[in-house]
């Protein structure tokens, strides 16, 4: 039932708000309304128990396992949000001088190298703002890497069909055909398929380790070699790297560049489309194509860095800096658990969906 259709005239509400001095004054005869808005009549006892009945038809992560196509949302600490929400941080604006929030920008690179140590990759770029624009970020770097090489030819992406679902979108926008390989019936990618596919037109491939189908990809390295020996690189979906925090980097696995969904992987609140972060790593081949700003170290403290340090930067994806608010709470969060806390994350994340499967099979 809408709360209007609860109105009964002559019921009223205190509204529990504090008073804006001088408000009235504010707002322009124009732009003030000529007849009072339509309020519900309701009694403050009807609001609460209203809201709060809505409240409890919520499928959150507070109440449930929250899966969301192939995402499975984690619990978000409540005291990471606390420090997040911190009044030195939320009483910033984006156009704050450099010297003004270097507590804000120390964090943030702390996080880049804490990122970048995690995935085995040289620079990790904070600014796009959702794991898609992430992804995106990344397979455009690709392509800004053949193109800055003078091999335009190379317009051909590789994705298995038991890759992320976005993976397609993401590299026909960014204007590549898409070729998708097959997999076997044990899960692992066809190599024979693979091999046939790859030539001067390869660009690179895209793949999820584990994939989507909850498998790791056992010839990753064989994967990695081909793919580069015909002069393709390798994109890392991160969508399930929480399985495999501490365990193995995907840089050490051959991967030139990736995007990380901190939703996913660093606690970070999801829902409703955002806000969201989707930082994007690469390694030494790559990191001159990363988007930015990227927050650099100086003699003079923490700045934002300009065009001139990155020349051959894809250039920026967003307005200002990223979701700096969500960015804090990954970094929270990682300082919270702590490396050997990671490395029980991922533990824990395989032995529960190992878990689930074995009672799968069980049931039938």
């Amino acid at each position: 039932m809408l709360i209007f259709e609860q109105s009964v005239s002559g019921r009223m509400a205190v509204a529990q708000m504090p008073e804006v001095q001088g408000l009235d004054s504010c707002i322009p005869e124009n732009a003030k309304r000529g007849v009072p808005p339509q309020w519900p009549e309701v009694s403050e006892l009807q609001v609460v128990r209203h809201f709060t009945r809505l409240s409890q038809r919520n499928f959150s992560i507070d109440t449930h396992l929250y899966p969301l196509g192939s995402c499975t949302m984690k619990y978000n600490p409540r005291g990471v949000h606390r420090a997040a929400l911190l009044d030195g941080f939320t009483a910033q604006h984006p156009l704050f001088d450099a010297q003004s929030i270097q507590g804000t920008l120390s964090a943030l690179f702390s996080l880049q190298q804490y990122l970048a140590e995690i995935t085995g990759m040289q620079e990790v770029s904070l600014t796009p703002m959702a794991g898609s624009q992430g992804e995106f970020a990344g397979v455009a770097m690709i392509k800004a890497y053949h193109h800055a090489r003078g091999d335009v030819g190379r317009t051909e992406m590789l994705i298995p069909d038991a890759a992320h679902g976005t993976n397609p979108a993401s590299a026909v926008m960014c204007g590549f055909s898409v070729i998708e390989i097959p997999t076997r019936a044990d899960g692992d990618i066809d190599m024979q398929a693979l091999n046939a596919h790859l030539s001067p037109r390869t660009a690179g491939i895209m793949l999820t380790n584990p994939s989507t189908l909850g498998l790791f990809v056992r010839q990753i390295k064989d994967i990695a070699e081909a793919v580069h020996r015909a002069g393709g690189l390798l994109y890392y979906d991160g969508a399930n790297l929480n399985a495999i925090l501490g365990q193995v980097r995907p840089g050490d696995m051959g991967f030139d560049v990736m995007h990380l969904n901190l939703h996913k992987t660093f606690a970070t609140p999801h829902g409703g489309g955002g806000p969201g972060a989707g930082p994007v790593a690469a390694n030494a081949k790559l990191s001159p194509f990363l988007p930015g700003p990227m927050v650099i170290k100086t003699e003079n403290g923490f700045c934002w860095s300009t065009p001139l340090e990155k020349p051959a930067s894809i250039g920026r994806l967003s307005c200002f800096m990223g979701n700096v608010g969500i960015l804090l709470r990954a970094y929270f969060y990682i300082r919270l658990v702590g490396a050997d806390g990671l490395k029980r994350i991922a533990q824990f994340a395989t032995l529960n969906a190992n878990y689930v499967l074995a009672q799968l099979q069980r049931a039938g």
